[in-house]
């Protein structure tokens, strides 16, 4: 490892910021692992495009999702739920890139919690004016993992809000390789995304594009 990629990481862990009990944002985490993680990213969408699923009500999300790992998340008119297979193509999903699990768990010992394994990674694509409103992420089974939510590409407003949908949110600027990582008391808290601002940025071009881990069972 070169020096430069020390001091890298070195600054990434003096740039730690508690948000609620059991939530932190850590800046530029996802920086060091960031050639890796987009070159993987590539290979996902080639085999499991982006598309833009429908909720139960039948709205369509502004937000273009693919999944990667054992399960995928995905809604339909049917309900919210995990699934082996992408209903697009029939075929299971994208395996877990290696740069994927690797982010992933160092980002949640960071954040206190050891040994985090994902199982699924939600991969969201935003482009300007799309948003996410305040949802808590409640399909999985078990709620003692946490949560690792990764930012790349355009900036965004993170919402974090607290037990209650009423609850007033906090409101965090996300900037590339920024990472959210909540668990313990804060894992149902509400959480979303304020509608995208437009801009381009030099890796990604014009979209944010947000990795979410979760081990679902």
């Amino acid at each position: 490892m070169t020096r430069d990629l020390f001091e890298a990481v070195a600054d990434v862990r003096h740039s730690r910021e508690a948000i609620a009990d059991g939530a932190v944002l850590l800046r530029g985490f996802a920086r060091p692992f960031e050639s890796d993680v987009i070159a993987a990213l590539h290979g996902i969408i080639v085999r499991a495009p982006f598309r833009r699923m429908f909720t139960p009500g039948g709205h369509q999300m502004s937000v273009a999702m693919t999944n990667c790992g054992s399960v995928g998340w995905v809604t339909d008119r049917t309900g919210y739920r995990y699934d082996g297979i992408d209903p697009n193509s029939g075929q299971p999903w994208p395996s877990m890139p290696a740069a994927f699990l690797k982010l992933a768990a160092q980002a949640a010992a960071e954040g206190g919690f050891e040994g985090f394994a994902p199982d699924a990674c939600l991969v969201n694509c935003y482009e300007p004016a799309a948003r996410m409103s305040l949802h808590q992420d409640k399909d999985e089974r078990d709620f003692t993992a946490p949560i690792v939510s990764v930012s790349l590409g355009l900036p965004a407003i993170f919402l974090f809000g607290g037990p209650k949908r009423a609850d007033k949110p906090h409101r965090y600027r996300l900037a590339h390789g920024d990472v959210v990582v909540w668990g313990g008391p804060s894992r149902l808290f509400f959480h979303g995304v304020a509608p995208l601002a437009d801009g381009q940025h030099a890796l990604m071009g014009r979209q944010r594009i947000n990795l979410t881990f979760r081990k679902t069972r």
